[in-house]
């Protein structure tokens, strides 16, 4: 008689942990980003009311929305958060689609690498001739501008190893995520 053991998936390597934990820690700051506006929205009101000054709430604001945009985009691309037109992968088999999609995430790994490039130079000039911000809180703007810079960077990271997985013949995160969401019933996305 023979017996059939149902054996769990090999448990990731140190490097896909780190990774994960990477774009999971990026999202969690973008996420209490999120929450920072959410309070400083309810407090200028607030401020307002009770006649104290909160013009600076706007600075921190513009600042935060542009921290949790960038440090969010590495956890929202891997879990398929991003909008992608896939009519044309539709139409292929599997190694042409594989194949388009490897060239797709290279352009992508190009294009974010140049703004990342950009991004690290333009506050590297910042912080070198002391530029400031010139609004209500008066800080070195590099401070805010690094949040654009590390989101950046994690971004390339994540396109980087999504494009290493298609050309290794694995599906890419973002697919799978929606895969998984569609097996539970959930078909408020589009693969």
């Amino acid at each position: 008689m023979a017996h059939t053991a149902m054996s769990s998936p090999p448990s990731p390597g140190p490097l896909r942990r780190t990774l994960d934990g990477l774009y999971t820690a990026a999202g969690a700051l973008a996420a209490v980003c999120v929450l920072l506006i959410f309070v400083l929205m309810i407090a200028a009101p607030l401020g307002r009311a009770l006649a104290w000054r909160v013009g600076w709430i706007n600075d921190i604001v513009a600042w935060l929305c542009a921290a949790a945009a960038f440090l969010g985009m590495a956890h929202s691309f891997r879990n398929g958060d991003f909008v992608r037109v896939t009519l044309l992968l539709e139409h292929l088999g599997p190694a042409a689609r594989r194949r388009l999609e490897a060239v797709a995430l290279a352009v992508a790994a190009a294009a974010v690498a140049y703004l990342g490039f950009w991004a690290a130079r333009f506050t590297f000039e910042s912080w070198q001739i002391g530029d400031m911000a010139g609004n209500l809180v008066v800080i070195p703007i590099w401070i805010p501008q690094l949040s654009f810079v590390i989101g950046a960077v994690i971004f390339l990271v994540a396109v980087i190893d999504e494009c290493v997985a298609v050309l290794r013949g694995g599906k890419p995160s973002y697919v799978l995520r929606v895969e998984e969401r569609h097996a539970r019933g959930d078909f408020s996305e589009e693969l």
